[in-house]
């Protein structure tokens, strides 16, 4: 019997590489019998290659019956590779071209959660082509501090930082811009974290939301930063201890994300819980980590689904072209 062929995507020239490596491995690990991964390693110069031999994406597709996307970041989450595997009418897991590059641009995806209703803190977009001096003198006399200082489009909480002052807010721009070019200024919400993650066409719903994980950063960290994700500092309880109806909220949010920035098949969006003004949308992640570490994987066993039959479900969504 044909087993199908499952290319597995993992790399790629973003920050995030690491994370995409083990989340590759973690999926080739964990993909049921009927199917025969090949691993596919995108490098950091953005080239292909299947055990060790570099190949055109086209001669790629060729080997495989479906991609699973296994990248995370630039290249992977932006919309690159999904235009790349559309062009060649390649089956694949995750969003579609557009709503990739949108969920992947914080300001562009923090537009559409306000046109829909969705609270999400304020923010300011600056760019480099401003001094850093400048930028500073001016936010800090206008802008509510403390302020959380992100690249614009990267994830796993890289180049991000929180400012207290004015030498703090100066030192977070040049961080970030380190990253990126336009970076997003955020007010800080003090509160409570949390990430619900959503899955398509899923025990008969057509969205169904996972239970919502709390997020208990360490004493030294100031927010769930890189450290705290992948260095085991945090503390993720799920389900959170929130109560019913920050639970429910925190759910219908996150379908509300999906929806309205037009994902597919799963994300997972992150959330405050502020105990004074409510529940407000960060950002969310439309390749979301599937490392023995992330929290999805989490998510699912606290809902009795194993990770081998979540791939299942995510490859079929993908053959189907839903």
């Amino acid at each position: 019997m044909h087993k199908i062929r499952i290319g597995v995507l993992r790399g790629g020239p973003s920050n995030e590489y690491e994370v995409s490596l083990k989340t590759g491995a973690n999926i080739i690990k964990n993909l049921p019998e009927k199917y025969s991964p090949i691993d596919v390693f995108i490098d950091k110069k953005g080239v292909w290659h299947i055990n060790g031999i570099p190949y055109e994406p086209s001669d790629v597709f060729k080997k495989i019956d479906v991609a699973f996307n296994a990248l995370h970041g630039e290249y992977g989450e932006d919309g690159k590779v999904q235009k790349i595997l559309d062009t060649f009418s390649v089956p694949y897991t995750g969003s579609k071209t557009l709503p990739s590059a949108i969920g992947m641009n914080k300001a562009l995806a923090k537009n559409i959660f306000k046109s829909h209703g969705i609270k999400t803190p304020y923010h300011n977009v600056e760019s480099k082509n401003e001094d850093v001096d400048d930028i500073a003198v001016r936010l800090f006399s206008t802008f509510p501090m403390p302020a959380i200082i992100k690249p614009i489009s990267s994830g796993s909480s890289v180049g991000v930082s929180i400012a207290f002052n004015f030498q703090g807010l100066k030192d977070a721009l040049s961080k970030a811009f380190q990253y990126s070019d336009t970076v997003l200024v955020e007010e800080f919400i003090k509160g409570r974290e949390a990430t619900c993650g959503v899955i398509d066409k899923f025990r008969g719903k057509d969205h169904y939301s996972l239970l919502p994980v709390e997020i208990i950063k360490p004493e030294k960290s100031d927010f769930f930063d890189y450290d705290a994700k992948y260095c085991g500092g945090s503390q993720e309880i799920c389900p959170g201890n929130f109560s019913q109806s920050e639970k429910k909220d925190i759910q219908d949010l996150a379908i509300a994300a999906h929806r309205a920035l037009g994902l597919r098949h799963y994300s997972r969006s992150d959330f405050i819980v502020s105990p004074r003004r409510g529940i407000f949308i960060l950002e969310v992640n439309t390749l979301p980590g599937l490392t023995s570490e992330s929290l999805l994987p989490k998510s699912l066993n606290a809902v009795g689904c194993s990770l081998p039959d979540f791939l299942d479900h995510l490859i079929m969504l993908a053959l189907d072209g839903r």
